[in-house]
């Protein structure tokens, strides 16, 4: 097929390396959109900081249900080309893009109409309220070019071409660094600033995006944007693309209980503690999140082509790589947690608080990448079902674990314990599945 790598055959570990290298690049790039804007809207206070915090779970969880897409692309598109069916490689692609579209606008729409209401309910002070108000329908306006995106960064990594995503996302980054500063400080505009940046980088990614599809590239042969949907290939990509979607806007809706709670108990340095310490944390999550992505489109392939012996050592290759980072970010957290979160918010009620989230969270980072790593497996072989129920479970364990360590008088911290705790409990039980379904004939 044009356009695609062959991940059937060669060594696995130089094709994974370069396969992972790129996502994990463009994960960071993904991630370093928010914490630019955290950096220079840190200089503002930790109110401003609390603010575009508070959106920010609203960003996460659109950037959730845009996994639909990504991971039906990455998936469908992967094990078609594996079995060596381009017709039903392009007709995913156009599918999951057309979907992309469609759920983007709707979900933009509600967010948009309904800011006000779903802001208020962190119970912030007025002021903070208004900017993050303010902020979300900005940033609402712009989920077309996110979701699309997504959806083109799938299509792109399931035919083993994962560099063109990273340049592209690579370029919206620096326009973003580039703009931040302008719009925040040079024209005065605050944390409208920073949603301002972002949009237009965020556009600016989009429209490279269909570019280099329609000018320079001609991957899968060619494939409309647009299509009219079909049952066959509609049906295939929510079944692949739904549980991970559900699990992570799930995991969202619980981190909105947890934030009000650390709000309650905090005040608006409880909030800005768990958003940024989450934002932070993402430095584990999008690096096993790109070994992840890469073991999944290199199962997808190979899983489709028979070849069972090279999902094995790749699983066992992926296992040993994360293994190494997850134990550094422990290290990092807990020793330098107040030195790390300072390089954000520079205010020293704000990082001391942080550096007791980052202390306890730190606990758990390896654990996180086991849990995400395994998922990679699953999402390869087209069962993205059982990771999700086990992830979802664990996850809204916390809510009860929060409000119990709460009323034994631990406070806040009651918080990150109830977080550290079930992030191991996931990286466990998943990791002991995949030995089991891995030793499976």
């Amino acid at each position: 097929m044009q356009g695609i790598k062959n991940l059937t055959q060669g060594p696995i570990n130089r094709q994974l390396f370069n396969l992972a290298m790129p996502i994990m690049a463009t994960s960071f790039i993904q991630m370093a959109y928010s914490l630019t804007d955290m950096a220079w809207v840190g200089r503002l206070g930790s109110e401003a900081v609390a603010a575009i915090g508070s959106v920010g779970i609203l960003t996460w969880m659109s950037g959730s249900i845009s996994l639909l897409n990504k991971v039906g692309s990455e998936v469908s598109v992967g094990q078609s080309i594996g079995a060596q069916s381009q017709e039903d490689a392009r007709s995913f692609a156009s599918h999951n893009i057309t979907i992309a579209l469609i759920i983007s606008i709707c979900w933009g729409t509600l967010l948009f109409i309904f800011a006000e209401p779903i802001i208020r309910i962190y119970e912030l002070e007025d002021h903070i309220t208004a900017n993050a108000i303010q902020y979300l329908r900005i940033i609402s306006t712009g989920l077309p070019f996110i979701f699309l995106s997504a959806a083109f960064t799938g299509i792109y990594n399931a035919a083993g071409r994962s560099k063109v995503p990273f340049f592209i996302s690579g370029t919206g980054l620096i326009l973003n660094i580039i703009l931040d500063p302008l719009f925040i400080f040079g024209f005065g505009l605050g944390t409208n600033g920073a949603a301002y940046a972002t949009w237009i980088a965020e556009a600016s990614v989009f429209l490279i995006f269909v570019y280099q599809l329609r000018c320079r590239d001609a991957l899968l042969g060619g494939f409309p944007f647009f299509t009219r949907l079909k049952k066959k290939y509609t049906r295939r990509i929510f079944k692949l693309g739904l549980p991970v979607a559900t699990l992570n806007t799930l995991f969202a809706f619980v981190n909105m209980f947890l934030c009000r709670t650390a709000s309650e108990q905090g005040g608006h340095i409880g909030l800005m503690t768990f958003t940024t310490g989450g934002q932070i944390e993402a430095i584990t999550w999008n690096t096993s999140q790109g070994f992840s992505t890469a073991l999944s489109a290199f199962i997808a392939q190979n899983y489709a082509a028979g070849r069972v012996e090279r999902v094995l050592r790749a699983w066992y290759t992926t296992l040993w790589m994360t293994g190494i980072f997850g134990t550094f970010c422990t290290l990092l957290f807990v020793f330098f947690g107040n030195e790390v979160f300072a390089i954000f918010v520079p205010e020293q009620a704000a990082y001391e608080a942080g550096g007791v989230f980052l202390r306890i969270d730190g606990y758990s980072q390896l654990f996180m990448m086991l849990e995400i790593t395994m998922q990679g497996v699953f999402y390869g072989i087209g069962r993205t079902i059982p990771p999700a129920i086990i992830s979802i479970s664990c996850n809204y364990m916390r809510i009860p674990l929060a409000i119990l360590f709460v009323r034994m008088g631990m406070g806040v911290e009651g918080i990150w314990w109830a977080v550290c705790i079930t992030t191991v409990a996931k990286g466990l039980i998943l990791l002991s599945l995949s030995l089991i379904h891995i030793s499976e004939p």
